[in-house]
């Protein structure tokens, strides 16, 4: 029986520890969450304005140092570091090295020996030259690159100026391979290198988050419009995710200068900040209109919801950091800046949802219920609860070994196919597919002449480059290159005598297979090179390029994979623990979240690895999951998770220290934060699957499995197994051993009013702080 406002706790509540007598008005609040909820109402334009004046100021900042992007050398270690910090020492900036392919359009058509096929060579060299825009070109016919058949040729040249900009200012000699291909209909003619694919990528990878940014947004008001019934209320989250978010980008310009950045994180940082901040305040908003509705004051309620959903937010928030933090434990820059970035956008959503999320609800009061649609009000119910779920919560605990078997089942074997996961860096034709048509050309030129496309560069440095000894060298490994099945030629060199240093490019045998092109790889560097240059002293020889830097990133991404899935699990189980002062709910915390990463990998593996259902999301032919992934999943998930996790359980740890029984505070504790997991829920999947319908493989399969795991999450683990679970371990789900009494109370237990729908003698309101 729940006990009366006012009667003294004297059973051991959750945790085995005893309960505490419930404090009027001169109890303080307890924890971070209630303190910052309790004086951010009471003084409400200060909090306001400090909040204002934080993304101001953050912003103001961050804009005037800038953000300092990461360097190559920094990206990962072994070779590709040391050959590109070689480089950077030297000072030398790695030209936008373009080609211009000539093939025959059939195979009637005319030979690279024909005139006119000679004819087109001269129109491109000419044409190029005219921008003023290249180097000199150099012809196939000097060169020798022309494919083996006969039937192709390269004409390479390298964009003058900063390779940096050279994407800006690479159109010039695009349309001046144009007005050749023009000139020689009866030829192919088509340009590709690194700055016209990486215009392309950037037009891509530009225009795709553009409109994810575009479309998450409303789609996440939509959804809250739906959620609450009120445009303000809907509002209200949208608005503080969107100031995080703002705040961030300056705290990242800040960070950067000491932790060097990437694009790729402002990107992940606005997916995870718009998720997460939307989320919070859902939680936070959600408790105090709940309350309102059951006849508190707005000073009552706002007390009540920064006592519980208040202190959920904190933990969650203090969850997902910890799991974000995992990402610096792998060592590479992409990595590292993605973790920082959305542990730092997760931090500040959390402080603005228990800090100027209480004023503006204290300001607005009854305002925060205008533009009320009414349709759609009068599908909300009063005290929160949700009829689907309790009609589903009545058969998974009237049956909870059945629902424990077939919810496990199910994910066990939507997670099976990750057994078989296959992971790779993305080629370019992967990437895209057809879509783009510069993939047909990489096709074509890695088809004509193998790993031309993207050869591998050995980056030779020595004392003196032009010494005897290191001529002949060099000149050996291009002929050994070749001889050793490693390339077919042809191989570049390029010296440098005032930097000592020389650059040999070599197109790999398997071309765009990446296991060939890798074995080829290691011909070069287990057997030529030592050969080569293993008897020449201060002589370095590091080999970069595509396939090494994939080959090189996924070995050290598998050698990351242990510390930080043990750095996350062990971080979030203690905080688990200390929070909820249960071992059973730290240890079913961390196997619930597990399973729910593994269905994440099972449809990622089902669907771009073996293409199940492939064509519904745009995916064929990809053939594997991309190499950041999983890791990056992971991590991600395993926090996200925990939101709806702290969030239900602290709901349920909350109606069993009012003195329900397990089963009672299972039952009623899902069915009152069904509608807001469900709204929180619906908003993330909703945003993810916008990243889904992205052009770009990487960003569908992130937007993909991301999508399908918060659903699985929201429904079959909160829903079904973790009711059952709970409702078959009944009070051992609060087992905390004497043993572990000395660790720290992160519990912050509030003296709270009753539940809504509980019966009490007392109907006055009853304040928490």
């Amino acid at each position: 029986m729940a006990r009366t406002v006012g009667q003294t706790e004297t059973a051991g509540g959750p945790g085995g520890r005893p309960g505490r007598r419930n404090g009027g008005r001169g109890a303080g609040p307890r924890g971070f969450a209630a303190r910052a909820g309790g004086w951010s109402a009471r003084h409400r334009w200060a909090a306001v304005g400090i909040w204002v004046l934080f993304v101001l100021v953050t912003m103001v900042a961050g804009t005037a140092v800038g953000q300092k992007d990461l360097k190559d050398s920094d990206q990962l270690k072994g070779e590709t570091s040391q050959a590109a910090r070689i480089i950077e020492d030297a000072g030398i900036e790695d030209p936008a090295t373009e080609r211009v392919l000539l093939t025959a359009r059939d195979a009637k058509g005319p030979g690279a020996k024909d005139p006119e096929f000679r004819a087109a060579v001269a129109a491109v060299i000419k044409e190029v030259k005219a921008t003023g825009e290249a180097t000199e070109p150099s012809s196939p016919y000097d060169t020798g690159a022309i494919s083996e058949d006969g039937r192709s040729a390269l004409v390479q040249f390298d964009v003058r100026g900063d390779p940096q900009t050279a994407p800006e200012r690479v159109d010039p000699l695009l349309k001046a391979v144009a007005k050749a291909q023009d000139q020689h209909p009866g030829l192919r003619i088509e340009q590709i290198g690194g700055a016209s694919m990486e215009k392309v990528f950037d037009k891509a990878f530009g225009d795709d988050f553009k409109q994810a940014e575009y479309s998450a947004v409303p789609v996440a008001l939509g959804i809250l419009l739906i959620a609450f019934g009120a445009l303000v209320a809907a509002l209200v989250p949208v608005l503080l995710a969107i100031t995080a978010i703002m705040a961030t980008i300056g705290l990242m310009g800040l960070v950067s200068q000491v932790m060097p950045m990437t694009d790729t994180a402002n990107s992940v940082m606005l997916l995870v900040g718009l998720a997460v901040g939307v989320d919070y305040c859902l939680f936070y908003l959600r408790r105090e209109r709940e309350e309102r509705a059951a006849g508190r004051d707005a000073a009552t309620a706002i007390r009540i919801a920064a006592a519980t959903s208040g202190r959920a937010v904190v933990v969650s928030g203090v969850t997902v950091c910890v799991a974000m933090g995992g990402m610096l434990f792998t060592g590479i820059g992409e990595f590292e800046s993605m973790g920082l970035a959305s542990l730092i956008v997760v931090a500040v959503a959390m402080v603005g949802s228990v800090t100027v999320l209480p004023a503006l609800l204290s300001l607005l009061g009854e305002r925060v219920e205008k533009g009320r649609v009414p349709f759609l009000a009068r599908l909300k119910k009063g005290n929160g609860e949700s009829r689907f779920w309790r009609a589903v919560l009545g058969r998974v605990l009237k049956r909870p070994v059945a629902s424990l078997v077939i919810a496990t089942g199910a994910l066990a074997a939507i997670a099976l196919p990750a057994i078989g996961m296959k992971t790779q860096e993305l080629k370019l034709d992967q990437e895209f597919g057809s879509s783009v048509p510069i993939v047909a050309t990489y096709e074509r030129l890695n088809e004509a002449f193998p790993g031309g496309a993207e050869p591998a560069t050995v980056v030779v440095r020595a004392d003196d480059i032009d010494a005897a000894p290191v001529k002949r060298a060099i000149g050996t490994f291009t002929e050994r290159a070749v001889s050793s099945g490693a390339s077919q030629g042809p191989v570049k060199v390029e010296s440098h005598p005032d930097r000592n240093i020389a650059f040999i490019s070599v197109p790999l045998v398997g071309g765009s297979d990446q296991e060939r092109a890798e074995k080829s790889l290691g011909l070069l560097r287990d057997e030529v090179r030592p050969e080569v240059f293993g008897t020449l002293s201060g002589v370095e020889a590091p080999i970069t390029g595509q396939v090494a830097g994939s080959k090189d990133f996924n070995e050290q991404l598998s050698g990351a994979v242990v510390p930080v899935f043990a750095f996350v699990v062990v971080f979030a189980f203690v905080l688990m623990l200390l929070s909820f002062r249960s071992l059973t709910i730290a240890i079913t915390s961390i196997v619930l979240n597990l399973l729910s990463v593994g269905a994440a990998y099972g449809i990622l593996t089902a669907v771009f690895q073996h293409g199940w259902g492939a064509s519904l999301v745009g995916a064929e032919g990809v053939g594997a999951v991309v190499a950041w992934l999983p890791l990056f999943l992971f991590v991600i998930l395993f926090g996200l998770s925990m939101d709806y996790h702290v969030f239900v359980v602290s709901r349920i740890r909350e109606a069993k220290l009012r003195g329900m029984d397990t089963r009672d505070a299972i039952s009623h504790g899902v069915v009152t934060t069904a509608g807001v997991v469900t709204s929180a829920a619906v908003i993330m999947v909703a945003v993810f699957a916008i990243f889904g319908t992205l052009s770009m493989q990487s960003m569908k399969q992130m937007g993909v499995g991301l999508a399908a795991a918060v659903l699985i999450d929201a429904t079959v683990i909160r829903g079904v197994l973790l009711p059952s679970v709970m409702a078959l371990l009944g009070d051992a789900n609060w087992y905390f051993p004497k043993w572990l009494h000395r660790l720290p109370d992160l519990t912050h237990d509030e003296p709270v009013s009753p539940e809504p729908a509980a019966p009490t003698t007392n109907p006055a309101p009853v304040p928490v702080g």
